[in-house]
């Protein structure tokens, strides 16, 4: 039996070998056929006719431009029809017929769309992410798309900055797992099938850190935090087979990331042995001239190919300059070859280079969009991402037999918000409001009253008094309240992150006349609203829930799912305390009771509103007898924590427990707390069960101060709880 398990694992990786020489070898048969204009065609992407996501800088017919062979991927082609016309060009219509690589931004859906990025990573569920990515591939692909450029992996500990709705939250290790989920996701397991898209880990790197959360801002910061705080998502997304990835629009310690040769060949490459293909983002090469790292497109085009950036998007200067830049001598040759074979490698991976249309079927592309089997993740996923902020008084869940409910805010029946930002292809009439989720999710018994109560941003109080007098009526109020869709994103920072005053008044009034509020909340970031959390009994964080948003928060509303989600960022009291994360290293003069010289505001306390992994429950859960298996753990030694988790409420429900350690001296100073892992746990009213982790050294590994990647021996403190704040603590030591 041994040997045939050893004959049969031979034969398979005999046959994945000669797969991976045979797509070699084919490279290396197109390669010897193109001219240098042809090889720096591949390396060139442009935009389609119908969709504008950044800076249009060019009047071109790009049709003529692809029967010169020089396009070589289309961003923004959208639809069978469209991509077929122009695949039809490069194969039928050029002199070598190598097809193009459509991309879009699909970033949490094409005409299905999944609550966005942050509230999917709420639910802190690696299925519910990896099945929304999945959905998104499916009915991108039956569009003709090949490439989605997605997922972005920045790790963001600023809410000021818009583009945090479109990732993972603040840390690394959740950050890392919810990567390579969104990967498996989008690329299944055979990126030749047509429900699966190449994927993109953008933007490398460091772009969450923008100085004051200003979108295309600088970032600056010691190499130390760049390895272990923002690229160890990166770093997953490449290990679980990332095909591509993009530069970003800002600079990195002083290189601007699609000329940064740190990034791109000694991390990437070197380093990481990423075989596929980096495209810039949009227009960063031009982009490079502003920064004042080059003078001209020239300089940029030989700045970029040098560093490794492969495919230039919509800037146009590889067009322009590119093949001038070989000839002078300024770019070698041998990097266009290189960049030529990554491109080419993934339209083998994807089956182009054998079918140019075979994403291209008109039928699939009917039949793939809003099935019942999508509607039913996506409703599930908005369900999962709810984070339960406050629920004095069990305001929720509200019973399906109430009579009266009144349902109010401008976020009550905005169907178009409910889809956020990146809304992919998404109709506004597939998507289902949190008005006719209520409507949906109750009988004709129950009355429902509805009034927006105020504009989402006007300062317009004159239909105060109407709103008023339909939640004096109701027996609950339902308010739905926070930030239009088009409030994140990119290019949406704000230094003002709290809910616009004119809501905060309208539940300010009627609060007045009915104390039973449920306040629904939706936004793409975390929110200042300490008001809300003073005073309003119950608080649901809904975010942008998608497609059926409505109805997976009515599911939540009315007791259907016992919500179970945790924040993947910390809510800060006043936006002064911005950045904010859990995370954090101490200083030598750390917070103290009734210690004078500590590192504190005067008028706010140090710690957020809500902290990072941070959600309650319509039941109650103790944590309790939390051991490990050893006090001292040697390096090869694996640690054993556990901790006896018991449900204490009424309702059976889902906890995500959270481990945390702390390296409590290092050869560099280390954070206060560090999420190791987690593990979501259901169980049963009255029921306990003992949760165990397990830690070796590589989890405690980090840049010392000689930069080696290691752990080092010495004292470890290690946490348990529902989120990073309220924990129970043990302690070990790590020795050789």
């Amino acid at each position: 039996m041994r040997n045939a398990i050893l004959l049969l694992t031979f034969f398979i990786v005999s046959i994945a070998n000669a797969q991976i020489k045979g797509i070699e070898q084919r490279i290396d048969s197109v390669m010897s056929l193109m001219t240098l204009e042809e090889k720096v065609g591949q390396m060139i992407q442009v935009n389609g006719k119908f969709v504008i996501t950044g800076p249009q800088m060019y009047d071109v017919d790009y049709e003529e431009q692809i029967k010169s062979g020089m396009v070589g991927s289309f961003l923004n082609a959208v639809g069978v029809d469209y991509t077929r016309d122009l695949q039809r060009i490069a194969v039928e219509e050029t002199r070598l017929g190598i097809p193009l690589l459509f991309g879009f931004d699909v970033i949490h859906g094409w005409r299905t769309t999944s609550p966005v990025p942050i509230a999917e990573s709420a639910s802190w569920d690696m299925e519910v992410v990896e099945n929304g990515a999945r959905v998104a591939a499916t009915e991108a692909a039956a569009a003709g798309q090949h490439w989605t450029f997605a997922p972005m992996v920045d790790i963001a500990r600023d809410p000021r900055w818009g583009r945090i709705v479109e990732g993972a939250g603040e840390d690394p290790y959740l950050g890392s797992k919810i990567a390579a989920a969104r990967v498996h996701g989008f690329q299944g397991d055979d990126l030749s099938a047509t429900n699966t898209i190449a994927a993109c880990a953008k933007h490398f790197a460091g772009y969450g850190a923008a100085e004051g959360g200003r979108d295309y801002n600088t970032a600056d910061m010691s190499e130390r935090t760049l390895r272990d705080i923002y690229l160890p998502p990166f770093k997953a997304a490449v290990d679980a087979g990332v095909q591509t990835f993009m530069t970003s629009l800002h600079e990195l310690s002083g290189v601007p990331t699609a000329g940064n040769k740190f990034l791109l060949d000694q991390v990437l490459r070197k380093e990481w042995g990423f075989d596929g293909f980096v495209v810039s983002d949009h227009s960063a090469l031009n982009e490079m001239i502003n920064h004042g790292i080059v003078e001209n497109q020239y300089d940029a085009s030989v700045l970029s190919a040098t560093a490794g950036c492969d495919m230039d998007m919509q800037s146009q200067a590889y067009f322009t300059h590119l093949k001038d830049a070989v000839q002078a001598g300024d770019v070698p040759i041998a990097k266009v070859n290189t960049s030529v074979r990554r491109i080419l490698r993934i339209k083998f991976r994807m089956g182009l280079m054998d079918d140019p249309y075979l994403y291209c079927n008109k039928e699939r592309e009917k039949n793939s969009m809003l099935t019942k089997e999508h509607l039913a993740i996506v409703r599930a996923a908005a369900s999962k991402s709810c984070v339960l902020l406050k629920n004095e008084n069990n305001i929720l869940p509200i019973s399906k037999k109430t009579k009266i409910i009144a349902v109010i805010g401008p976020l009550a029946n905005a169907a178009r918000d409910m889809n956020g930002s990146w809304r992919g292809q998404a109709n506004n009439n597939d998507v289902v409001s949190l008005l006719a989720g209520i409507k949906n999710a109750v009988s004709s018994k129950t009355e429902i009253l509805y009034h927006t109560g105020c504009g989402k941003k006007s300062d317009d109080k004159t239909v105060f008094q109407e709103a008023l007098e339909m939640a004096k009526k109701a027996d609950v109020v339902i308010l739905a309240i926070g930030e239009n869709g088009d409030q994140t994103g990119e290019n949406r920072s704000k230094s003002n992150i709290g809910i616009p005053e004119i809501q905060i008044e309208l539940a300010k009034e009627i609060l007045k006349v009915n104390k039973n509020v449920a306040t629904i909340l939706f936004n793409g970031r975390p929110i200042t609203m300490k008001w809300l959390a003073d005073n309003m009994p119950s608080i649901l964080e809904a975010w942008y829930p998608g497609t059926q948003g409505g109805n997976g928060v009515a599911d939540v509303i009315f007791g259907d799912y016992n919500p179970s989600g945790k924040l993947p960022a910390s809510f800060p009291i006043v936006v002064g305390q911005c950045p904010i994360y859990y995370n954090y290293k101490n200083t030598g003069r750390p917070i103290r009771e009734g210690f004078k010289w500590q590192t504190k505001y005067l008028d706010v306390p140090n710690k957020p509103l809500y902290p990072f992994g941070y959600g309650l429950s319509y039941t109650s859960f103790e944590y309790s007898n939390l051991l490990v298996n050893k006090k001292e753990v040697h390096f090869k030694e694996e640690l054993e924590v556990s901790v006896t988790l018991k449900n204490t409420g009424k309702y059976d429900g889902a906890e995500i427990v959270q481990l945390y350690v702390r390296d409590l001296f290092g050869s560099v100073t280390r954070p206060v707390k560090e999420l190791k892992g987690f593990e979501k746990v259901m169980l049963k009213a009255g029921e306990e069960k003992v949760v165990t982790f397990k830690l070796t050294s590589d989890d405690l590994r980090f840049h010392n101060i000689d930069m080696d990647y290691v752990a080092e021996k010495g004292d470890f403190k290690v946490f348990v709880g529902g989120n990073s704040n309220d924990v129970i603590e043990s302690e070990f030591k790590l020795i050789k």
